[in-house]
């Protein structure tokens, strides 16, 4: 348990750093999610403009610290690769 008045403001800062990253984690799995869904129907250009939609929004979360750059690279990759492979 923290006792100085330090630690409890790291504690206080710490919790309100993990509401934002968690809300922030879940803002990009959605967009993630919509590319998936736009290449299970095989629609090549709805699967585009999501794609292009989702990478800003994954590469935002590198810049938060929410994601590795690795991570995000890695994913937009494939997810690219996936698209491609539609047309």
């Amino acid at each position: 348990m923290a006792n100085s008045p330090q630690a409890k403001k790291r504690a206080r800062q710490n919790e309100r750093r993990f509401e934002v990253n968690k809300a922030r984690r879940s803002r990009i799995r959605t967009f993630l999610r919509k590319v998936e869904e736009a290449i299970e129907t095989g629609d090549q250009s709805a699967a585009a403009e999501a794609l292009k939609a989702a990478q800003p929004e994954v590469m935002r979360g590198v810049t938060k610290g929410v994601f590795h750059k690795n991570t995000a690279s890695r994913k937009i990759s494939r997810l690219a690769a996936r698209v491609k492979a539609l047309s």
